[in-house]
């Protein structure tokens, strides 16, 4: 959401989305060394994103930090069940590599603009 270039500080972030800064620095860290952000160090410094926005799909960083789901074994080979949840990965890596975080962004841009209120009587 922020313009290309402007790093954000981790405690913005952590108080914007609820959670404790520790663990956020942590999760920093972790998409850091996946090469999908990037830090700057000094009184303007904080993280911003390796790449232009559309150029990173949310199923890349979800496999990141996840691993690949599909090596996790949901049904065991050979259960009535393997091919469906095979299916099922399929259908959500597909949605998950056709997003990117520019479309998430956008659609979030749009989402607040129908919500702003109107006071006018």
């Amino acid at each position: 959401m922020q313009p290309p270039g402007a790093p954000v500080k981790i405690a913005g972030i952590a108080r914007r989305q609820g959670i404790p800064q520790k663990f956020l620095e942590l999760i920093l860290a972790s998409l850091k060394q996946g090469g999908f952000v990037e830090s700057r160090r000094g009184a303007d410094g904080g993280y911003l994103l390796a790449r232009a926005a559309d150029g990173i799909r949310v199923g890349d960083v979800l496999r990141f930090v996840e691993g690949n789901r599909a090596d996790k074994g949901l049904a065991r080979p050979g259960s009535p069940f393997a091919e469906m949840w095979r299916d099922v990965e399929h259908a959500v890596g597909a949605v998950l590599d056709g997003l990117t975080f520019a479309e998430v962004a956008r659609r979030c841009a749009d989402r607040r603009s129908v919500y702003v209120p109107n006071w006018e009587i």
